[in-house]
């Protein structure tokens, strides 16, 4: 493919967001309210990039697009990716260089409870996001944000390349594989001319750090109940997951969108940004180092209620996108956990949260 074949000569040759591409380009961010899509639009604006989110209300209370005064400089529109209308007339209207596409339902046990509105938000509301880029006049690059779940999880101890079979247990990790192949479908049928956008979709693992309090996700259960001087109570302790800081993921997705931009149709397909393999740690792992960083007796203990199916072991081979798009990790688990505790500790004590994310931000990309 083209991609192996242009980028090999810089193999070896690890790369930073290059904030000089970003400044004044204009950025169509979906789901900027929420936990990735609030870091993705503050990193979007450090940079000098105008940025216009189109997203729900936040999620949760408290959120971090409301604690780090997110919308402070940026265009924030309040709607439904599943309205076609009011989103095809939000894109025209900004007419955006680049689309990241991040409004999602993305919750697991959730969509037990909500499969139809999950299918909805995550399938339909992908297709509708296309079709909306389709109008945009000076588009030049999509990045659909999916997730490591998409795959046929048969729990080996390696992982999963991009090429792997499509699938899910659940309605969620489904509905994902689903937006996977309406991306693919909409990429040869409607993003495939020489000069046009390109769209191309991006599968990380787990994320963590400040400013996530999404209900039934490991780190904001976890630090809920260390505030409130109580055990954690967990499900699936075995469970091995690729954790990584959400700066991980969302430098992938920038690096990807910048060569979509420049390089086009040969980077236009699917790309894995996780950890590397040390970092993929059972749940008791992550655990016990997050009572060591927060201290104070914090503990847990099991839950041995009846739980929903989930996955006890995943995790991705990114040796593509280290070696095509020079991406790597450069936060291990352990770092990625201490700086999770440090910002929350910052938010509890009514600290500078806008100003502890700026930091971290500038810190991950020096």
């Amino acid at each position: 493919m083209a991609v192996r074949e242009c980028a090999v000569e810089n193999m070896g040759v690890m790369r930073r967001v290059n904030t000089d591409f970003w400044k004044n380009k204009k950025v169509f961010i979906t789901g900027h309210t929420g936990f990735k899509g609030s870091w993705m639009a503050l990193w979007l604006q450090e940079m000098g990039a105008h940025v216009k989110g189109y997203s729900l209300a936040p999620p949760t209370v408290p959120s971090l697009f409301t604690a780090a005064g997110v919308g402070e400089n940026m265009i924030s529109e309040t709607g439904d990716i599943r309205n076609l209308e009011q989103l095809t007339k939000s894109m025209r209207q900004f007419e955006p260089e680049i689309v990241i596409h991040l409004a999602a339902q993305p919750l697991v046990r959730l969509s037990y409870e909500s499969p139809i509105d999950t299918y909805d938000v995550n399938v339909l509301g992908t297709a509708k996001v296309l079709e909306a880029a389709r109008t945009c006049l000076y588009l030049k690059a999509l990045v659909i944000v999916t997730t490591d779940k998409c795959y046929e999880n048969n729990e080996w101890a390696w992982g999963y390349r991009e090429n792997e079979k499509m699938g899910g247990f659940d309605p969620y990790s489904s509905s994902k594989g689903c937006a996977e192949l309406i991306a693919s479908a909409y990429r040869r049928s409607y993003f495939s001319e020489p000069g046009g956008a390109s769209v191309a979709t991006a599968r990380a693992g787990n994320v963590i750090g400040g400013g996530d309090w999404a209900k039934d996700r490991l780190m904001p259960d976890i630090l809920s109940a260390f505030e409130k001087n109580r055990p954690v109570v967990i499900r699936n302790p075995m469970a091995t997951r690729p954790w990584q800081h959400v700066l991980e993921p969302l430098s992938g997705y920038l690096i990807l969108a910048e060569d979509l931009y420049v390089r086009g149709s040969e980077v236009a397909e699917a790309w894995n940004f996780g950890p590397d393999d040390d970092d993929c740690k059972p749940v008791s792992w992550v655990l016990d180092q997050m009572i060591r960083f927060w201290g104070d007796g914090a503990s847990w203990c099991y839950d041995d209620e009846p739980n929903p199916h989930e996955a006890v072991l995943l995790k991705l081979d990114c040796s593509k996108a280290k070696h095509y798009l020079q991406w790597e990790p450069r936060w291990h688990v352990d770092e990625a956990l201490r700086r999770t505790v440090s910002w929350y500790k910052v938010f509890m004590r009514k600290g500078n949260v806008r100003k502890c994310t700026f930091d971290e931000i500038h810190e991950y990309n020096a």
